[in-house]
């Protein structure tokens, strides 16, 4: 009886131990969330426009110095007050920052003013107004250097199964010279493999950041052509929207970069042209399947829009012609910061393949410490007539701008597949700091 009741006794132990253990991991667990919840909160570079008065009204329990000179700073007083060395900063009220000139400042931040939080890069940026666009443009980019997009195995003269490129060339290698001369299209390359004699080539690639020299040796395959088993490409071609003109002629368009089909990669660019595009067949996008928007796209010199100087991550950029400055549909607005932007309704502007319009969206979510910086903006389409007539954001709508409160915040970039009324933007902010 009496080991009975000791065994017993150790059951209730055990037990409340393992309850005891669980509270803990319990209370650890909601310590944790809530400190990443309030790291998300605050993004980690903060911009404000030089001149202008930023709220900063992220109503968290943190607090801390901002410092560099030449900065007016506010919180719930009268006046701005000028600092040369550093300002203490309490956001768990609303607070006023205004600098006067383009600069950097550090804001480092502990919650409940002991634990330290995050090291917060805070920008002073131009003040400057754009003119949203929403006009559909014909891309054509090429590449610097031709583009390995695959590697694979052919057949010999003799039958037999030859890969020369196996092991040289990886998927994503841009082929810039064979034998000390530069090669520039995908013509020229295969031109000089199938010249080689069967000589073995001397390649300068770049893979990555770097620039390496390899060595490999084509062969023969059954039609008696000299081939090295790569699979290449010189250019890509597509239809997106411009986001934006500045008050200098240049524009950003698409909110991310143009990446190869097959590698997935950010394609190098060696030139590129935007062209007309009339948008001549709409595909709807349903659950699963994105829509498109088909463009016709001419490829002659008079009906070139602007070049393309840069494609970036955060969308290409480049300089339009003054014909397409002056006869954008809307006038120049000023930027909404992320920090600006609220839940709610906001508007796009696209065409659809008639007049440049503007459609109802709501924004539902805003990510200010998104990984992915072409998903910081999570927009709905709410506009009954967009949806009737593409089912929501489709292909060919990436770059167009999403206005709210009479100021440009970002520009559409990708569709959620398996809710095509659903997509997501990037700050206007990250694309002007590409």
């Amino acid at each position: 009886m009496k080991r009975i009741k000791e065994t017993e006794c150790d059951r209730i132990w055990i037990y409340r131990k393992f309850l005891y253990l669980m509270l803990t991991f319990g209370i650890v667990g909601t310590i944790i969330s809530l400190y990443y919840y309030m790291w998300l909160s605050v993004p980690s570079t903060i911009m404000i426009k030089a001149g202008v008065d930023q709220k900063l009204d992220f109503n968290i329990p943190a607090t801390g110095e901002l410092y560099k000179e030449a900065v007016a700073v506010s919180g719930n007083v009268d006046s701005d007050v000028n600092i040369n060395d550093s300002v203490y900063i309490d956001l768990r009220k609303s607070v006023t920052i205004k600098a006067n000139q383009i600069d950097q400042y550090k804001l480092q931040l502990k919650l409940f003013g002991m634990i330290p939080l995050k090291e917060v890069d805070v920008e002073v940026i131009q003040n400057v107004m754009l003119k949203p666009a929403g006009i559909p443009i014909g891309i054509y980019v090429q590449t610097k250097g031709v583009l390995v997009v695959g590697v694979g195995e052919f057949e010999g003269e003799d039958g037999q199964k030859y890969n020369p490129g196996k092991y040289i060339f990886q998927t994503g290698d841009y082929i810039l010279e064979i034998n000390d001369e530069e090669v520039t299209t995908k013509r020229e390359l295969i031109d000089k493999i199938s010249h080689c004699e069967g000589q073995e080539m001397v390649f300068k690639i770049q893979r990555g950041d770097v620039v390496i020299t390899v060595k490999a040796q084509p062969e023969l395959n059954q039609n008696g052509e000299y081939k090295m088993g790569i699979w290449v490409r010189d250019n890509a071609q597509g239809v997106g929207t411009m986001t934006y003109i500045d008050e200098q002629g240049c524009f950003g368009a698409l909110g991310h970069g143009i990446n190869d089909i097959d590698t997935s990669t950010l394609m190098t660019l060696s030139k590129g042209i935007l062209y007309h595009t009339q948008i001549i067949g709409i595909t709807r996008g349903t659950t699963g399947s994105p829509g498109e928007l088909t463009g016709f796209i001419e490829y002659d010199d008079n009906n070139i829009m602007g070049e393309i100087t840069a494609n970036t991550m955060k969308g290409i950029f480049g300089i339009c012609s003054p014909e397409i400055a002056a006869s954008a549909s809307y006038d120049y607005m000023p930027i909404g910061l992320k920090q600006e932007i609220q839940k709610g309704p906001a508007q796009i502007i696209c065409s659809l393949g008639g007049e440049i319009q503007t459609y109802q969206v709501e924004i539902i979510d805003i990510n200010l410490e998104h990984d992915n910086v072409n998903r910081g903006i999570v927009i709905e389409i709410t506009d009954q007539e967009l949806l009737s007539i593409t089912g929501g954001i489709v292909q060919g709508m990436s770059g167009s701008p999403i206005i709210q409160n009479d100021k440009l915040i970002g520009a559409v970039t990708h569709v959620l597949v398996q809710d095509p009324t659903k997509g997501y933007g990037i700050f206007i902010e990250n694309m002007l700091m590409h």
